[in-house]
């Protein structure tokens, strides 16, 4: 099984091209399920969820080729020929439940399996079926699949979330682009990514308004057709890697970088004291001189502080000046990172959903175990900043949402390499 082996203690120079957004990728995919016509996706993430993603599409009668390195997919299901999103594949990717709607909306009936995923929390799909069931679907849950019908065809419904929802928004959304009437979701997320899936159904010929607010309004057309869409850059990889000069100095440019993407996120690195400035190609990231600030966090859903950059952060502030609060409002048990960090020297204090962390002056390289994604990459982090060596194992949740990592801080100048168990 591969590791990562990371000496820390240099400072970094260059540029880091930033991927698609694999959240993005993952809901534009099931797309293809709403139309007979192709679907092309550019700007692709090479990630091993595309391909469980592909997989599943597969098995349900999608054809997707993956072309030019996997950075553009084309996707087809003129015909769909199965209705049934099996456990073994569902199981491996929360992402698999956004088949759901698609499949409803268009052929009226599917039976999906409940998905699998990463360990972060219970995130139940109470709020997808509730927003199908809105809209007239017959939903029946038996033997651990959702077996769902919509014998007339999805119809126009007022959707109110009782919270924020992102993939909830992302599967209503969709059904309701093949729905008959209006249907208008109320509370809906409001991420980068709900944006790019509106503007890809759009060109597919979904209508479509107020993506990107808390309320989406969608008017049902007859039949989508096909389109060409570039898949976002993905704010979370860009935030991680905004993270890698500020964690153990120097000077990076991360290329296709936004700052309307992280813009929450990059104003708690200039508390921290951390330079984000645009440049034509995309963010200039440098960490000003002496040791970062410590600085309080609270995840919040888009435009706030992301979840998914939380253990990153932690990672950084285990070694500012003072005394950091974290506190996570998205998901539950997602503090597992923290035992690890403390192996390598930090200390931190969990409560609940609050961490406390007390700045050291310099983290201790030790062997440590990834427990989910973004976990994986807050120990590389910290072996970045870390005196001697940190080994990272089970590093396959890292392979899940970030493509050639080790080459990516090697070609700026970090000691770090893959290797054999």
């Amino acid at each position: 099984m591969d590791q990562i082996l990371v000496r820390g203690g240099k400072p970094l120079g260059g540029t880091i091209p930033i991927a698609g957004a694999k959240n993005a990728c993952l809901t534009l995919m099931p797309a293809t399920l709403l139309s007979e016509e192709p679907l092309t996706l550019t700007n692709a993430p090479r990630l091993s969820d595309i391909a469980t993603m592909t997989q599943l599409l597969a098995s349900l009668g999608a054809e997707v080729a993956s072309l030019q390195g996997g950075q553009v997919l084309a996707l087809s299901s003129h015909a769909i020929a199965n209705h049934t999103a099996d456990y073994d594949i569902v199981r491996k990717m929360r992402a698999s439940i956004l088949v759901l709607g698609p499949m409803l909306a268009r052929e009226g009936q599917a039976v999906v399996s409940l998905p699998g995923g990463c360990a972060i929390g219970a995130r139940p799909v109470d709020l997808h079926l509730k927003a199908l069931a809105a809209m007239g679907a017959e939903l029946d849950l038996r033997d651990g699949y959702v077996h769902a019908k919509a014998p007339g065809g999805l119809k126009g419904a007022v959707v109110e979330f009782p919270f924020v929802s992102v993939g909830a928004t992302e599967n209503a959304l969709m059904a309701a682009t093949l729905a008959k009437g209006t249907t208008v979701l109320k509370n809906a997320a409001r991420e980068p990514e709900i944006v790019d899936l509106a503007e890809c159904l759009r060109k597919m010929g979904a209508q479509i308004e107020g993506e990107g607010t808390s309320t989406i309004t969608i008017q049902g057309v007859d039949r989508l057709g096909g389109a060409t869409h570039p898949v976002v850059t993905d704010r979370i990889e860009l935030g991680t890697y905004m993270l890698a000069p500020a964690i153990c100095g120097g000077e990076v440019e991360l290329l296709g970088g936004r700052l309307n993407l992280v813009g929450a996120f990059a104003a708690k690195l200039d508390e921290a004291g951390i330079d984000v400035s645009e440049t034509p190609r995309g963010l200039l990231v440098r960490r000003r001189n002496g040791r970062v600030n410590a600085v309080n966090v609270v995840t919040e859903p888009f435009p706030g502080f992301p979840t998914d950059l939380q253990a990153q952060m932690m990672a950084l502030l285990c070694t500012a000046d003072g005394v950091s609060v974290l506190e996570e409002r998205i998901f539950e048990n997602r503090f597992m990172h923290a035992p690890e960090l403390i192996r390598m020297g930090a200390q931190i204090d969990v409560h609940g959903g609050t961490a406390t962390v007390t700045g050291v002056d310099r983290l201790r390289g030790a062997p440590v175990m990834a427990t989910d994604l973004r976990a994986s990459v807050s120990l590389i982090l910290a072996g970045l900043a870390a005196e001697g060596e940190t080994v990272v194992s089970r590093v396959y949740h890292l392979d899940r949402g970030y493509e050639r990592v080790e080459e990516k801080l090697r070609a700026v100048g970090a000691d770090i390499e893959r290797v054999q168990a």
